[in-house]
């Protein structure tokens, strides 16, 4: 069975306001999701029309979640769920409206996001979409962990995490992402974290808004402690494969190929992408042809100079 892709890029068709407060910051935020013409990308916008767009050349700092930006100046923190849910709903271009430095948490899910989308609907341009398609192994590694993509024909994620609570243990899933499986097996998975590192993170003037109603939390039995517990067997993987799904969306196109990662993290999610946009030799940008519509054929074609993936 080959690939299924869609032929033409896509926006909202409507406009989607999401209100919450930031995980870190524990401060009131509202998104609003604005539809954009094609090939606008996906491009976040505060109130005094300073922009930052959507793209790993400006990921300002990747610790606990992705930032863009400057954290010293403009930035927006914590646009991994937002992302993933842009990506695994199918949608490429939207104007993000932000009111403050840190994309609402909701329940700790891209789920909310979901909804929001799936209300606004999804409007099909007249250009075509374009890929990255993975064209050799690209690897990094840094200590016990590691991260690299392989060519393959669709987009999988092999995720698999390594933690001495017994609560978490060792987890992996092997994801073929499309709208159907995004929804069902990731969407719905919630950040977590621990109890015992609560004070250090509040001393560090993070972790602000998180709550057993954002996040999946460990107590000092090594238990999770929300009272409806999880809601998936193995959520805490399922979780690290959508930050690595948003994470990703950076590229600023839909690859095509297997991201696969070993106690990985946004970090290693954004080195292996830069490292993997650095080599013109490991990937090209595709796009499906009128022949092949129907078999998903695909064709090499030349990347515009203003591409957003060259870093």
């Amino acid at each position: 069975m080959g690939l299924t892709l869609h032929e033409f890029q896509t926006t909202l068709a409507a406009r989607a306001r999401i209100e919450g407060i930031g995980v870190h910051s524990g401060l009131p935020v509202a998104v609003t999701l604005n539809p954009a013409d094609a090939d606008t990308g996906v491009i976040f916008q505060f109130d005094d029309g300073h922009e930052v767009r959507a793209l790993v050349s400006q990921i300002g700092a990747t610790d606990l979640s992705t930032m863009l930006g400057d954290r010293s100046g403009r930035h927006v923190a914590t646009v991994e769920h937002l992302m993933a849910a842009l990506l695994g709903v199918g949608i490429d271009n939207a104007i993000i409206d932000i009111d403050g430095g840190e994309v609402p948490v909701l329940d700790g899910s891209a789920a909310g996001f979901v909804d929001a989308i799936d209300q606004a609907g999804v409007e099909i341009l007249d250009i075509k979409r374009r890929y990255i398609r993975v064209v050799k192994p690209v690897r990094i590694d840094n200590g016990g962990s590691w991260a690299e993509f392989r060519p393959h024909d669709g987009t999988r994620f092999e995720i698999e995490i390594d933690f001495s609570c017994p609560a978490i243990g060792r987890q992996a899933l092997v994801l073929d992402l499309n709208g159907e499986s995004f929804r069902k097996e990731i969407s719905r998975a919630r950040t977590f974290g621990f109890m015992r590192d609560v004070e250090r993170l509040w001393a560090s003037g993070l972790a602000l808004g998180s709550s057993l109603e954002n996040s999946v939390v460990i107590g000092e039995q090594d238990q999770v402690i929300n009272m409806e517990g999880l809601r998936y067997r193995d959520e805490f993987v399922r979780h690290k494969t959508l930050d690595a799904v948003g994470d990703l969306a950076l590229a600023g196109a839909r690859f095509i190929g297997a991201f696969r990662s070993y106690r990985g993290g946004h970090k290693m999610n954004a080195l292996a992408l830069r490292r993997l946009l650095s080599d013109p030799t490991a990937f090209e940008i595709v796009e499906t042809s009128n022949r092949g519509r129907r078999r998903g054929e695909l064709t090499a074609v030349n990347a515009p100079v203003y591409a957003p993936w060259v870093l």
